[in-house]
């Protein structure tokens, strides 16, 4: 084939990539650029808090997130849940422990008797979530019912009566989401940074 033959092939190639090239550049811009300023401008308009990671300050400084759990090793303060990844949200996981894997069980023996003995309780009262890692290693939240467990502990550290320390946990209860999905929390970071206040304040 000749050039004179290949010159229509080669013009209809031509004009289909224009309007190809085109096409693209909208779709990009559409999608790529105009959807996402718009779904960040809405957010940051209606929900600003989140859309910024649900930040919390304390005096002015970012000290978390609400949805990211921390570590907290001294005993006066509430535990959070064991993470296997050191509470890093950008390695966000679980530890891949199978139940038959005897690390699994070795690490299940220490942090039970670990709760026990660092809250004044027995083996069978320590709840699973407080000795196996969550499936994100970031998890924020602990039941109400580990974090009243931990009440004795961290009252006679702060030198601060137990109901009050009951009482501090009760109000920081979140209730499952719209009632029906989840099931009751307690953020550990607010409650620890509402525990510092509690024992700061004058009394």
């Amino acid at each position: 084939m000749n050039t004179l033959e290949k010159l229509p092939s080669m013009i209809e190639s031509q004009s289909l990539l224009r309007p190809s090239l085109g096409l693209v550049m909208v779709g990009f811009l559409i999608a790529g650029a105009l959807y996402c300023s718009a779904s960040v401008s809405i957010a940051q308009l209606i929900f600003p808090t989140q859309a910024n990671g649900s930040l919390i300050t304390t005096n002015g400084k970012i000290v978390g997130s609400s949805l990211v759990g921390q570590s907290f090793v001294s005993d006066r303060y509430f535990h959070a849940r064991p993470s296997a990844i050191a509470y890093d949200a950008f390695a966000v996981g679980g530890s891949n422990l199978a139940v038959s894997n005897p690390e699994l069980h070795q690490q299940i023996k220490e942090r039970t008797a670990q709760f026990a003995q660092h809250n004044h309780t027995t083996a069978e009262q320590v709840p699973n979530e407080m000795i196996t890692a969550s499936g994100s290693g970031i998890d924020p939240d602990i039941s109400p019912e580990s974090a009243l467990l931990q009440v004795k502990r961290v009252a006679e550290q702060h030198h601060l009566a137990e109901q009050e320390v009951t009482n501090l946990v009760k109000q920081h209860i979140q209730p499952a989401q719209w009632g029906i999905y989840g099931q009751a929390r307690v953020n550990v970071l607010q409650l620890n940074l509402a525990l510092d206040q509690l024992s700061s304040t004058p009394r």
